[in-house]
């Protein structure tokens, strides 16, 4: 990957329509209505009949701060426009694609700062109008000066203007302050000052206004006292709440201005809004302390040169997106388009950091689901039916306005059905519930059928490129590809921003593993203030502090997932969750202090809904439910988060802080099982089979193993024991059963349903059973392990699909070459079989394979699976291997028929070595390896169960 990117990259600028330009900006809050226009009403006055021509329209838009009615127009969506295009107008934005020349744009900026002092203008609903008027009531040398910083960032044509004469003013406020002051200083009806930050008017306002402005002022006059946010510059001192209270008659930037120990607010700069576009929430710190205003050269080369004294405020730098130095003020205070009454909310040390983890993907999501402590952003996209939460692309925009990017690109991208088949590998699906194609398996597309893959890319204001992602899957439908690019730039940028000094090779790394290439040069620019600001260190000394408190009350060890002194209750009602599973918990997170005995709560649902296996809790939350039945409670202790994520959801702030520096703690989670739904896969089976497909399967290899006379079996993937659990209600001759499996808490329920039922089955009396051992080992079936090697029969049932087809590959050498049982069967879904399966209702018993569609594409059957196989796919793989390592097989299935369309629902190979004894194999107990690790085994002799 390319280390260096461009430093500018020409992006082609669509012209986009008044209502996209809104909705860029203000997204869902900008409500359009529109109406019929009575005949009356658009120049038929006097019409004793109803009007018999077209319709007419207007449109009403209402906007978080105002409302605009359009023009009348003959169509309902050119109202929209229409108003979209006034509100436009309203708010200053430039639209025009042909920019006017930058002394063109000057003279228009002049035109504008001196219209801002009118008289016309003071008495406007303009929010800028609002500081003006406020301005008149400061005293001595104050009256009447407006701080240019007021005027950069209320007026936005103001802003725009100086864009046009300078790209660099998109993220330099001192340069649009600059602008602003030499326009004015140009201006003989206003006076400017040497080394100051403001403008003033140079007549008084007549009288006739001003006193029309006291009696408004004293109709509505009233002192206000509200919270804002100390943020200071040293990483060392902790943010603070403070009180700020604005008299009636005075100038709340002025307040301001005292918390941050400056004169007056003349000297205050004033960042952009923070969080919603509707918000008022801003970042207030001091102006540099010397500044040059380069006023004499030609354009576009003045330049406002601020010599910043102090040190760089990280916080408050990575909250805005660009440097601040010196402490600053957060506050949500101004004038809005409501109203001439100055508006403010308070903002807690709570919201403070709310806001604060809503600058990480997974803090957006975690919000969106009120759920901090419980929900993480998912690694999987599965539908728009089945996500929780805001969808990946709403993240991703929300991501770039906080940081001050450019909204997200988005490019789909079509490919022919004849393009697709090119490909080797299938698409991987995301949910069995997405209509997601595989490739090289859609022999269902009609010639002509487009998937669709979507390209990300984001760009700073400046337009460079930062990074791009071009997935490689292909989507049936366009919201699907887009939403499953955006996950994938999230995601990435989610483990940058939680672990920011991660190297250049790791980042590289980890963006070409999610098809991302990004351009460091640009990409550090950007982020680089992000260091140092998320606590996400802050963990490691609790940790220590929490294994010392855990020690010592003599708790077990805490393990890799961090949950510690875990206990489960109630009975075992057999209903476990597993991948696919759609869970409904109850939940309640405590802060535990050991020391002074006391527990507090932070945050609790009733009812929370999730589905298993894609990530949409934090680790530790699923390694515990899956261990868990429906109707079953656990509680255990975890040590802390990073510590924002608690002061995020606290509801005394400033004395959990204080607990949190002086204390050893943990959180206490108290969760509930309470229902679960089938993953669809399952659901649809037992709907549509009985006895169930799964059962099916396992009879099916229990009367081969029946019928082969085998002392020593093994499983392969045996997940939670099901084939092995079943092997025990019948009579056999096996004496040795062994199973294999990389899931650790599937591995824990088998050894416990098999722990139980062989110590039952000892009584010759009541036990048909001849087993004498029993071994669960986790490892990997792919990887070579003697121990495996020279048993009977071999099973691998349903196992292959849930690995990458070069992984299934190599399984299937490796247990033929290497483990060489005497028997090996394997299963697998029928992927032509989907079209039964997705065609049925879910409470029909049978489907009708005529009913097949061509134009449909099929789904997989469990968002889980890597591939599913068509039966002349599962024959070449099975019969290439059987002929290489000198294997029989024959093809076989459940769910189905061989002589009916489209086959079994499941089908299976069952290999048969042609090699009659061990001796024919030379690599069998040749060598002996130990990669897997025991955690259960058994022995008739002494009932032992022993975890290594």
């Amino acid at each position: 990957m390319e280390t260096e990117g461009p430093s500018a990259v020409s992006v082609r600028k669509t012209s986009l329509t008044p209502k996209a330009i809104i909705f860029q900006k203000f997204g869902k809050e900008a409500h359009y209505t529109v109406d019929e226009v009575p005949a009356a009403q658009h120049g038929c006055p006097g019409l004793a009949i109803p009007h018999k021509g077209p319709c007419l329209y207007r449109c009403s838009l209402q906007l978080p701060d105002f409302s605009v009615v359009s023009e009348i127009c003959k169509k309902k969506k050119d109202a929209e426009q229409s108003a979209a295009e006034k509100a436009i107008e309203k708010l200053g934005i430039e639209t025009s694609t042909d920019h006017p020349s930058a002394g063109e744009a000057f003279s228009k900026l002049t035109g504008c700062v001196k219209f801002l002092f009118s008289n016309e203008f003071l008495s406007s609903l303009h929010p800028l109008s609002g500081h003006f008027r406020a301005a008149l009531q400061r005293d001595g040398d104050l009256y009447s000066s407006v701080p240019a910083s007021i005027m950069a960032v209320y007026d936005s044509k103001l802003s725009n203007l100086c864009k046009i004469i300078n790209p660099e003013a998109e993220l330099n406020n001192i340069l649009v302050i600059s602008y602003i002051m030499r326009a004015a200083a140009r201006l003989e009806s206003v006076v400017t000052f040497e080394g100051q930050l403001s403008i003033r008017r140079k007549n008084p306002y007549p009288p006739n206004i001003i006193e029309s402005l006291v009696i408004q002022q004293s109709d509505s006059a009233n002192s206000i006292c509200f919270q804002g946010i100390y943020i200071p510059c040293s990483l060392e001192k902790a943010v603070q709440s403070v009180t700020l209270d604005v008299s009636s008659t005075g100038y709340y930037l002025d307040v301001i201005a005292q918390k941050l120990g400056l004169t007056d607010g003349n000297k205050v700069l004033v960042s952009r809004t923070i969080g919603k576009t509707s918000s008022e929430m801003r970042l207030y710190f001091a102006a540099p302390k010397s500044f040059i205003f380069d006023l004499a050269s030609d354009l576009p080369n003045v330049k406002g040169v601020a010599n910043f004294e102090g040190l760089l405020n990280p916080r408050a730098s990575y909250f805005i997106g660009q440097e601040i130095y010196g402490d600053a003020v957060l506050a949500s205070i101004g004038y809005t388009w409501k109203s001439k009454d100055l508006f403010h909310e308070d903002i807690t040390l709570k919201s403070y950091y709310r806001v604060l983890i809503s600058l990480m993907p997974t803090g957006v999501y975690k919000l969106s689901r009120d759920a901090i402590l419980m929900a993480e952003l998912p690694v999987a996209f599965t539908s728009k039916t089945t996500w929780r939460g805001s969808f990946p692309r709403e993240i991703l925009s929300m991501f770039c306005r906080q940081h001050w990017l450019s909204e997200p690109v988005f490019i789909p991208l079509a490919a022919s059905s004849e393009s697709t088949r090119i490909h080797q590998k299938f698409v991987v699906p995301e949910s069995a519930e997405q209509e997601t194609e595989c490739t090289e398996a859609s022999g269902n597309l009609t010639s002509g059928q487009e998937m669709i893959r979507c390209e990300v890319k984001l760009f700073s204001k400046c337009q460079d490129l930062i990074l791009e992602c071009s997935p490689k899957e292909l989507h049936k439908k366009e919201s699907d590809s887009l939403q499953n690019a955006s996950l994938k730039v999230l995601s990435w940028l989610n483990a940058y921003l939680k672990n920011p000094d991660m190297s250049l090779e790791m980042l590289n790394y980890s963006a070409g593993a999610l098809d991302i290439r990004f351009y460091p040069q640009n990409f550090f620019k950007k982020f680089a203030l992000c260091r140092s600001c998320h606590n996400v260190d802050h963990s490691e000394s609790q940790r220590g502090r929490f294994l010392k408190s855990n020690s010592i009350s003599g708790l077990d060890a805490v393990p890799e997932h961090g949950v510690c002194c875990l206990s489960i209750g109630g009975p075992d009602s057999g209903v476990c969750p597993s991948n696919g599973s759609l869970l409904f918990i109850s939940y309640s997170v405590s802060l535990v202090i050991e020391a002074q005995n006391m527990k507090e709560l932070l945050e609790s649902k009733e009812e929370f809904e999730f589905e298993i296996g894609t990530g949409a809790v934090v680790s530790y939350i699923e390694a515990v439910i899956t261990q868990m039945s429906v109707g079953q409670s656990a509680c255990f202790n975890t040590q802390l988060p990073p510590q924002e994520l608690i002061l995020a959801v606290a509801d005394d702030t400033a004395r959990t802080r204080s607990l949190l520096s002086s204390e050893a703690c943990c959180l206490e989670y108290s969760i509930t099982l309470l229902s679960m739904t089938e993953p669809p896969e399952d659901r649809m089976e037992q709907a549509l089979f009985s006895p169930p497909l799964s059962k099916q399967r396992v009879e099916y290899a229990v009367q081969h193993i029946k019928e082969s006379c085998a002392t020593t079996l093994v499983d392969f993937g045996c997940g939670s024991g099901s084939l092995l659990d079943s092997l025990l209600d019948y009579p056999t001759a096996l004496e040795k059963i062994v199973g294999v499996d990389l899931s650790q808490k599937s591995l824990s329920r088998a050894a416990k349903i098999l722990h139980s039922k062989l110590n039952s089955k000892l009584d010759p009396a009541v036990s048909y059973t001849g087993i004498k051992s029993a071994v669960l080992y986790d490892g990997s079936i792919t990887v070579f392990d003697s121990r495996l090697c020279g048993f009977d029969i071999g099973t691998c049932l349903e196992v292959i699909e849930h690995m990458e087809e070069e992984d299934a590959s190599l399984f299937g050498s490796i247990v033929l070459s290497c483990f060489r049982p005497r028997i090996l069967i394997v299963s697998t879904p029928n992927y032509e079989y989907n079209v039964i399966l997705q065609k049925s209702s879910l409470t029909s018993q049978e489907g009708d394979p005529d009913d097949k569609t061509e134009s449909q594409p099929l789904k997989f059957r469990n968002h889980d699976h890597k591939f599913e196989w068509t039966r002349e796919q599962f024959n070449r793989w099975a019969s290439e291997l059987a002929a290489r390592h000198n294997y029989s097989v024959e093809f076989s299935g459940v769910g189905g028929s061989a002589g009916t369309e489209p086959g079994f629902a499941s089908q299976i190979a069952v290999f048969r070595s042609r090699s009659e004894t061990k001796e024919d194999n030379p690599q069998i107990d040749k060598e002996v390896t130990h990669h897997h690790r025991v955690i259960w085994e058994w022995d008739s002799s002494n009932c032992s169960r022993t975890a290594l």
